[in-house]
């Protein structure tokens, strides 16, 4: 993976995507120990079932890449994007699907929810487009289903594949994973 390197890796649940960015990661990692990689992890403890989730992600990944940092960004994508991104540094973010889930669908009255998305994204494309150094972008491709019923459901799974196109444009490799195996989308193997 070269210091220019962008990827996004979008596919459906447990089809492989996040073991890909950290394999990615420990690629990176592997030449030099100046080399970085800071985990941007967008996802929330909501309840018993997500706290054991995360907790279980936490264990493997020390295991398998235990140079990978983490930093937890429910919301702020684009302001840890600007301020970890340099050359010598790999940005892994996982996934903008909860990212986008705690911007459109708020589970608290904390969360500023979805009158603020599009400036967000805005920020968040702007950073990506500016970043220094490489970053691997994990997200589910969740349109392939059955039209959901429920226009909340339909505007979430609208926003995410038009974040995932704008995503995709700006990245200049992207892959989409089934069954653990990748499928080149752009920018070649």
């Amino acid at each position: 993976m070269t210091a220019a390197r962008s990827e996004l890796i979008l596919g459906g649940q447990k089809s492989g995507k996040s073991r890909r960015a950290e394999n990615l990661a420990r690629e990176w990692l592997a030449p030099s120990p100046a080399r970085s990689a800071w985990l941007l992890a967008t996802g929330q403890a909501w309840d018993a079932e997500m706290q054991t989730r995360i907790a279980r992600h936490q264990r493997d990944r020390a295991e398998r890449v235990p140079g990978l940092r983490t930093l937890e960004v429910p919301l702020d994508l684009a302001s840890a994007v600007r301020e970890r991104s340099q050359p010598d540094c790999l940005l892994v973010i996982d996934c903008l699907t909860m990212w986008l889930t705690n911007w459109m669908m708020p589970m608290t009255e904390h969360l500023p929810g979805a009158q603020r998305w599009a400036e967000q994204a805005d920020a968040f494309m702007a950073a990506l487009a500016r970043a220094r150094g490489p970053v691997v972008i994990v997200g589910n491709e969740i349109g392939l289903g059955v039209i959901p019923l429920g226009s909340e459901v339909r505007a979430f799974v609208d926003a995410l594949g038009v974040l995932n196109q704008r995503v995709a444009a700006t990245c200049s490799h992207a892959t989409l994973m089934c069954a653990g195996l990748p499928l080149v989308l752009k920018g070649g193997a």
